[in-house]
């Protein structure tokens, strides 16, 4: 099973919030998921985002691999 942490969109219209999620790698952007390890807000005056980084690091170290935004956000947070 390919796992991936990625983005899951949540929110309204034009004001979108996303859910850090581990997620199969088939799974739909919005679809099951097996665990939340943050949140981001793009539209936020700071671009807000937590991440708990304990639980990125063991996703990371099992072989699941970050998409390019959460990449830069785990970069960020010093994953």
């Amino acid at each position: 099973m390919a796992v991936r942490i990625r983005l899951r969109r949540e929110g309204r219209k034009g004001l979108p919030m996303y859910r850090i999620v581990i997620a199969d790698k088939e799974a739909p952007r919005d679809g099951r998921f097996i665990e939340t390890i943050g949140s981001y807000r793009p539209k936020e005056e700071k671009n807000l985002f937590t991440i708990d980084v304990e639980k990125a690091r063991a996703w990371i170290a099992k072989g699941a691999t970050p998409t390019e935004t959460v990449a830069a956000l785990l970069k960020k947070a010093g994953v």
